[in-house]
């Protein structure tokens, strides 16, 4: 983006297609909307391209709740170029390429200084579905009604605005499609396996849920040198596939006769993986990977999330008598505007594969094609181009 096309929008509202969500579990409507200029401490991005996360699913079809808030744009996972940036921003400037990210890293606060988990308490309320410092929305329809934001991204039209705290610079050599693949999925999964569960060399590795979430666990539990990766996964087809990621062996549930899943995993593992990862988001499964875990040093990383407030139920004997650990994983523990760049970099360095997440593309018009893919099951991560 050249110096000229920025004098022309900056500091004005620019108005662009975006698709619109109106009403829970409806196909996305292509509007024209407004979207403001940048407050302070904002950055507003030309997204260049965006992918759907399961989470956008949720989100779309959620109806209850504080996040349900309609009309609302969806869409996290993206990157973009820097049109313009409000006051007080200094890390990023226009033409920067950058991806937007749900989890806030300010990099100032005690919690992004520690070298413990990847919280972040630079505001004290916390907003769903506006700007993270006051709640209100960068975006309008053509009738002058707000529409709501998104997991403080709103990826869903072709500028957005974002506060400085959930961008992150990266490097032009990255390819667009791979860098928005950073931006939630793939980096949830690489930074559980190497910051939550530190997974060492030689270790056994159990994966619930071989999604693009969970073949990025396999793929960061492969580069640290696990020697056994089971995936495990209702669909026989996602074998072949996770051997792209490092997966060496496979278990269909369905298939396992009179025997539990924790059963086959214990049997193949000397009793017990070490690391336990359960990606989809079910109480169930959250307790067969905790069960298949080993005992006295196991330790179970929860990625998926229960949106049907299910609880999980475990003795505590067995956290005591067993000595396994249980833990709780948003964003893989990824601190993004540090690890991000590391993980393009180990791309770029041909040691990561991002390439083979990437199974569908479509145009901005056809993003709804990209909904009905994910919910059939049919493809792990559709980019969806702006401008394509």
């Amino acid at each position: 983006m050249g110096s000229n096309f920025a004098s022309q929008t900056a500091g004005k509202p620019i108005r662009c297609k975006a698709a619109v969500c109106r009403k829970a579990g409806e196909p996305l409507i292509i509007e024209e909307i407004e979207v403001a200029p940048p407050s302070s401490w904002e950055v507003r991005i030309k997204i260049l391209c965006t992918s759907l996360c399961q989470s956008d699913l949720s989100f779309w079809k959620l109806s209850t709740g504080p996040a349900s808030a309609f009309p609302r744009i969806l869409g996290h996972e993206a990157a973009g170029v820097v049109e313009s940036v409000g006051e007080n921003v200094e890390e990023v400037k226009t033409g920067d390429i950058v991806v937007p990210v749900f989890k806030r890293n300010c990099g100032e606060c005690r919690d992004c200084k520690s070298q413990k988990g990847n919280g972040c308490s630079k505001f004290s309320v916390e907003y769903p579905c506006g700007m993270p410092r006051d709640g209100s929305s960068r975006f309008k329809d053509k009738n002058g009604e707000n529409l709501h934001h998104t997991l403080r991204v709103s990826s869903f039209s072709e500028y957005t605005v974002v506060d400085v705290t959930h961008v992150v610079k990266m490097s032009p050599d990255l390819p667009i499609d791979k860098a928005s693949l950073l931006s939630c999925g793939v980096s949830t999964g690489l930074g559980a396996a190497w910051k939550v569960a530190e997974v060492k060399e030689g270790s056994t590795v159990a994966i619930f849920g071989l999604g693009a979430v969970g073949l990025a666990v396999a793929e960061g539990a492969r580069l640290r040198g696990a020697s056994k990766i089971i995936g495990v996964d209702l669909n026989p087809e996602k074998f072949e596939i996770g051997k792209k990621f490092g997966v060496t062996d496979f278990i269909n549930p369905t298939t396992c006769g009179e025997k539990s899943t924790s059963q086959v995993i214990k049997e193949m593992t000397d009793d017990g993986a070490d690391y336990c990862f359960e990606c989809i988001g079910l109480t169930s499964l959250m307790q067969d990977a905790f069960t298949s875990s080993r005992k006295d040093t196991g330790k179970t990383i929860l990625l998926g999330i229960e949106m049907h407030g299910t609880p999980l139920s475990i003795s505590p004997l067995e956290l005591v008598a067993a000595g396994k650990t249980i833990t709780g994983s948003m964003f893989g523990g990824v601190k993004a505007k540090v690890d991000i760049p590391i993980f393009a970099n180990q791309y770029l360095n041909n040691e990561l594969n991002l390439d083979g997440f990437i199974t569908h593309e479509v145009s901005f018009e056809d993003i709804n094609k990209a909904f009905d893919l994910l919910e059939t099951r049919k493809s792990l991560r559709c980019i969806i181009w702006m401008d394509k």
